[in-house]
């Protein structure tokens, strides 16, 4: 399991890099928002990332920043040039929503990668702001806004922190790192991990590229990924989660849970069981814990079964080396768990 919690943080540090880019950087432009009332902020630039806060205590504004490929400082008169022959730059506010456009002259012809530039946006406004996002070349970082909130990427990392509304987001190409959110969550990479932590709500949560680390979350919550392990801890309400590559490693649940993994071991520890416990492992053992006190009805299966019913309390049913049918202290949730090539242990708690 250390392998995909070092890839998710990894992951994470690669998202808080591109986020402090432009941190001590003086900007090319800036635009004052102050008289504008900005409702809606409207982004678009294709290589360079986008930073989008509400926090209290700063000046309405927009800061453009603007550095040459691979990084390199450029003088004020060389990024003129470049902007003036290569690009269509502009910041403006009509009916409370400000808009931010960077775009190469060239898209549809070929141009030399030496005179490309990166254009990027770090946008101050109110809280109660809606924002639509979308860059190909930088990541994106959006903290303490309240709304609609669509941002996309196919070139960075995702980075939200005390967001609450319809939030959407989506990369190919980096990591995500959501916290203290909720409402209605969904994000998605197919080039990282994701960490998620103190979340509420309807979640979900989708990778293809790496672990997903979750963390104090409440809710509906569906997180899955087909390219690393999972690793959650505190969750209450309903959890749904998958992974195709990598063990699932569970603790402090407090719900209804679905877990499968088709391509490593998974540890689950009940605190309580919600409407339903479902465990399916392909190609290793399950550890479960479960609560000794509750009411539960038990389908479990396995090469082996590591428990024996003498020393569950109040059971009531059929056991063997493999398979466990019957039911604790009356009977209940309905707990099914299956490990197709691996063995089961059971401990009551």
């Amino acid at each position: 399991m250390k392998a995909y919690i070092l890839s998710a943080l990894l992951a994470c540090q690669t998202i808080a890099a591109i986020a402090q880019d432009n941190d001590g950087k003086t900007p090319y432009l800036t635009k004052s928002l102050a008289s504008d009332a900005i409702n809606s902020v409207v982004v678009n630039t294709s290589a360079g990332g986008i930073e989008v806060s509400g926090r209290a205590g700063q000046a309405p504004r927009v800061e453009v920043y603007i550095r040459g490929n691979n990084g390199r400082d450029l003088s004020k008169e060389e990024i003129k040039k470049r902007l003036d022959e290569d690009y269509d730059l502009s910041v403006t506010v009509t009916g409370h929503e400000v808009r931010a456009i960077a775009k190469s002259k060239h898209e549809n012809q070929s141009f030399s990668w030496k005179k490309s530039i990166s254009i990027s946006f770090k946008i101050f406004v109110p809280q109660q702001v809606a924002t639509n996002l979308k860059t190909s070349g930088g990541g994106i970082r959006l903290d303490n806004l309240k709304g609609n909130e669509t941002f996309t990427t196919s070139g960075g990392g995702l980075e939200v922190d005390r967001l609450y509304g319809t939030i959407k987001g989506t990369t190919s190409g980096g990591g995500i790192r959501v916290t203290n959110s909720g409402d209605n969550i969904n994000l998605q990479t197919s080039g990282g991990g994701i960490e998620a932590k103190n979340l509420t709500g309807k979640i979900s949560l989708e990778t293809s590229g790496g672990g997903l680390r979750l963390e104090n979350l409440k809710g509906t919550v569906n997180a899955h990924t087909s390219g690393g392990g999972v690793e959650g801890s505190n969750i209450e309400g309903e959890l749904v989660t998958s992974t195709s590559g990598g063990g699932i490693d569970l603790k402090g649940m407090n719900c209804s849970l679905d877990a499968s993994t088709s391509a490593g071991s998974l540890r689950a520890q009940m605190v309580k069981v919600g409407k339903f416990l479902k465990l399916d492992v392909s190609s290793g053992n399950i550890d479960l814990q479960l609560p000794a006190n509750q009411g539960l009805s038990l389908d479990i299966r396995g090469d082996a079964i590591n428990q024996h019913p003498s020393k569950i309390n109040g059971f009531t049913g059929q056991w063997d080396n493999e398979h466990i049918k019957g039911t604790v202290n009356g009977g209940g949730a309905p707990v099914t768990a299956e490990a197709s090539s691996g063995n089961v242990s059971v401990r009551f708690n």
